[in-house]
């Protein structure tokens, strides 16, 4: 068995509402120097030793992200 990571971001050009929102709020909680946050989704996934990196890529682009909208990364991580 392997994990993967699968890490989608809204794209840089989309407005990331929630990520603002995040954004705003820091500095009021006494958090000062962060200038952007993008807020995004990750998913870990256990997969067998032979499911290839193809079919992991066809399972983030047509599941697990939006690529009108967002932008994602596989990786495989050590268990």
């Amino acid at each position: 068995m392997a994990r993967v990571v699968v890490d989608v971001m809204p794209k840089q050009e989309i407005l990331d509402p929630q990520g603002q929102a995040v954004a705003n709020a820091l500095p009021r909680l006494g958090f000062d120097g962060i200038t952007e946050v993008r807020q995004g989704k990750r998913f870990e996934l256990e997969v067998a030793d032979d499911v290839d990196d193809d079919t992991l890529a066809k399972i983030a682009e047509t599941l697990l992200a939006n690529p009108v909208i967002e932008d994602w990364t596989v990786r495989r991580v050590e268990a």
